[in-house]
């Protein structure tokens, strides 16, 4: 019985990783993003396309900017696990894409609180 105990025990200590996304925390992700993309009610397009309220949209499509063809025509809507992807490596979801950022988020937490940062700024 005192093994059970103790492995229980021990089971309780062992760390779990975050599943809840922290915007805060996205928010310092971010700055990896802002030397192409602007995000809050007042984001313009720069060398990169405004990320205002992108989650939930078409890919593609957002007024005023120059995307390659690759993107324009890929039919993707930006889910939680398209922009997760996309975050990663942005290849990987639509290949031909003009995106400079080859390195990707390769932390999947810093990933996941980037979603949240990026939800957390929609407005509308």
């Amino acid at each position: 019985m005192l093994k059970w105990v103790v492995a229980a025990a021990a089971l309780v200590a062992v760390p779990v990783s975050a599943s809840a996304q922290d915007a805060e925390a996205g928010a310092a992700v971010f700055k990896k993003c802002a030397a192409c993309h602007q995000i809050g009610p007042n984001a313009k397009n720069g060398l990169g396309p405004s990320l205002q309220c992108v989650a939930g949209k078409e890919a593609g499509h957002h007024e005023g900017y120059n995307y390659s063809e690759a993107v324009k025509n890929s039919g993707i809507t930006w889910t939680d696990e398209h922009l997760l992807a996309w975050f990663e490596k942005d290849d990987a979801v639509i290949k031909g894409n003009k995106m400079i950022f080859p390195a990707g988020i390769k932390n999947e937490e810093d990933r996941v609180n980037l979603l949240a940062y990026i939800k957390a700024q929609c407005t509308e």
